[in-house]
Order: C-alpha cells, then structure tokens, then sequence
C-alpha cells in the first residue's frame, strides 16, 4: 500500500428482517418482533462499518474475510469481527479519524438506542463519542425497507496515517 496521511472508505449493508432472531445494531440489543437474518449476529450498522475499515485500506469486503461458508463465524458477535477489522487498520499504521454512517429502517425507531450503539463502538475503536455520526433515517414507506422486510446501513470513514 503506497504511503497516503488519509484514506476514505465507504461501506454498506443489508439484511432481511424475520421472525425468531434477535435485533442487534450498533451492538445494542433491541426489542422488536423480528431480528436480522445472517450468518453472523446480522449487525447491519457494524457490517456497514468493516466494509468502510477494509475499503479505505482497499482490502477485501467482509463477505470475503468473514465468509457465510465457515461456520466459525456463525451467530458470531459482529463487535469481535469489528475489533479483528480495527486490528487491521492499526497494523497498517492508521487511526480512525471519524465515523459517519446511516441506518434506514421504517421500524423500530432507533433514536433512543442510537447514545449506546455510539459508546459501544467508541470503546471498541478507542474514539470519543463525538467522532461517531450514527444517523437513523426511514424510507417513508418506500421499497423493502419501507416495508419492514429489512434494514440497511451506510458508512463512511476517515482514516488517518499514525504520526501524518
């Protein structure tokens, strides 16, 4: 990887929502009637986030490091995947210079969860609270997220070069 002081990465995910799992974005337990369908716990804000860490370092997408073919990482906690991921950043001589993401659900609001899911992943990635944007947004009733059939979330992040 050429030397560069900043890297941007984006990431994105989605997952359908259905009875019998648990909800769990950002790390936090939700209660809701349906959770996330995954290999993994489904953290679709999470996931969002290691697809920006592995985009910015141009490595490769979740899907690829974590695979749904190796039940390793079945029901895995998406934050010990995070952390894996953070790993990565570090060792590649970046730090986090800020997170901005989105989650788009029609249900359940997610505002009141939103003061957790950023002290959570704060504490996982050795940032302050006001580095993390986690923004919820809906679909005004619109396509499968406007539906309750699932939920999605987009990240952005900033990396920055150790002592740059």
């Amino acid at each position: 990887m050429a030397e560069q002081n900043f890297r941007i990465g984006i990431g994105y995910d989605i997952h359908k929502l259905v009875e019998g799992r648990d909800l769990i974005i950002g790390g936090v337990k939700i209660p809701y009637k349906k959770g996330l369908l995954g290999h993994s716990d489904a953290d679709v804000l999470v996931h969002a986030i290691i697809d920006a860490l592995l985009g910015a370092l141009a490595m490769d997408d979740i899907g690829t490091l974590f695979p749904d073919t190796d039940d390793r990482f079945k029901d895995a906690d998406s934050l010990i995947l995070l952390k894996r991921v953070y790993d990565k950043v570090q060792i590649q001589g970046y730090w986090i210079n800020n997170i901005d993401t989105n989650i788009i659900a029609q249900e359940p609001k997610m505002m009141p969860y939103i003061p957790e899911m950023k002290t959570i992943l704060a504490s996982i990635l050795g940032l302050d609270i006001t580095d993390i944007s986690i923004k919820a947004k809906t679909k005004e009733q619109l396509d499968s997220i406007g539906e309750k059939l699932a939920i999605e979330a987009q990240a952005i992040v900033l990396l920055e070069r150790i002592g740059g």
